[in-house]
């Protein structure tokens, strides 16, 4: 069986040695002692040696017939000190660490050729150096997968109730009332967590914006098309079809969500995703159509981004020490946004907020996002040779 680990997409990561090193919240000093490691389809690293536990930088030498990823393992466990993707032939990149006293061997991905691992290396004494981390498997996410799958279609089964009374009131005339019904169902949909295309096309005729296509264009259908029509005036007879296709696309949406088969890897990048996407079109008003509710869409993103969290929970908790430091900022971000939601059930526009607290909000948001970012490397999920 070749390739028995799958190399992942670029946006998964780099060096889990800078994960590690996020993870004790330290800095990474000028290495003080570098190594020549070469690999090729035979040998994986050699015999190399370092002078002693302390930061270190391996020239990586790939020497193999085609591209690589190289892990730096303790062969005791498995468990990653460091990796580098997607190493071409004839390359050499750096891979720096804090080597403490322990085993370590280098284990080579080479694309089309079964995994092995070189020599193990002892390195001698009491100190402690860059923590590995136990590879997250893609049999440790698939029953996370399917709960998150579970919740999902429960959380579409209630948008599916929202928008069809969303489509009652504004076919009935009721316009006052569906301003209320569009933000309870618009918040629904966000809290689900969509990210990384997981809606496939129905994400962009539920929640798609007008960017390429404009305002007046009846190509433009969704929740924001919606929101634009009832916040700037048009008829009951003008949103009725609008409101009629979100539904029908809602309907078709639930039906398509309980046969699919989702990606692993998506569970994981979308614990960073959400909140990023929010930052980018909530915190900015770019998503604000008239109803001047994106405070409120970013706080359904903070609780769809707690929902994933806690479906992984049982792998980070033990796998990334600065997990406490998440959800401290998570907190922090909403509770800054709740403060912006008046007493009569009203939202405060983000055009509407001082400046000292939009800045307060987006260093918030820009804080939870640097303490999300380990996760993706964290829990990248691997297949590993001992799964066949």
């Amino acid at each position: 069986m070749h390739a028995l680990r799958l190399l992942t997409t670029a946006a998964a990561v780099t060096a889990l040695a800078t994960v590690a090193t996020a993870c004790g919240g330290g800095s990474q000093p000028a290495s003080s002692s570098s190594t020549s490691v070469v690999f090729n389809d035979a040998s994986c690293g050699g015999h190399w040696q370092v002078p002693g536990p302390g930061w270190h930088t391996f020239e990586v030498k790939n020497q193999a017939s085609a591209g690589a990823e190289v892990d730096l393992i303790n062969p005791a466990n498995g468990a990653i000190y460091a990796e580098l993707e997607n190493t071409g032939p004839g390359t050499t990149a750096p891979l720096t660490l804090d080597v403490g006293s322990g085993k370590y061997a280098f284990l080579c991905m080479i694309n089309e050729v079964d995994p092995f691992t070189g020599p193990t290396v002892t390195v001698a004494g009491h100190a402690a150096g860059t923590p590995a981390i136990l590879p997250v498997t893609y049999n440790d996410l698939l029953p996370l997968d399917k709960e998150d799958q579970k919740e999902t279609l429960a959380g579409l089964q209630t948008l599916v109730r929202e928008t069809t009374a969303l489509a009652a009131d504004v076919s009935g005339g009721n316009l006052a009332q569906a301003k209320r019904d569009w933000l309870t169902a618009h918040l629904q949909y966000e809290t689900l967590g969509v990210a990384y295309s997981s809606f496939g096309q129905y994400d962009g005729e539920i929640d798609g914006r007008a960017d390429a296509v404009g305002v007046n264009s009846p190509q433009w259908t969704g929740f924001y098309r919606l929101e634009y029509g009832l916040w700037h005036g048009q008829s009951a007879s003008e949103l009725a079809p609008v409101a009629k296709t979100l539904n029908t696309n809602v309907h078709q949406l639930q039906a398509w969500w309980a046969t699919q088969q989702i990606e692993p890897l998506d569970l994981v990048l979308r614990t960073h995703e959400v909140l990023e996407n929010a930052l980018e079109f909530q915190l900015t008003g770019h998503d604000d159509y008239g109803s001047g509710t994106t405070l409120a869409t970013t706080l359904a993103n903070v609780t769809a981004t707690r929902d994933l969290l806690s479906l992984l929970h049982p792998l980070l908790v033990t796998r990334y020490s600065a997990l406490p430091s998440v959800y401290t900022w998570l907190n922090r971000l909403q509770s800054l946004l709740e403060n912006e939601h008046l007493p009569n059930g009203q939202w405060v526009p983000l055009s509407a907020l001082p400046t000292a607290t939009r800045e307060e909000i987006d260093s918030a948001c820009g804080q939870v996002l640097q303490e999300l970012a380990p996760i993706a490397s964290i829990a990248e999920p691997r297949i590993m040779s001992n799964d066949f």
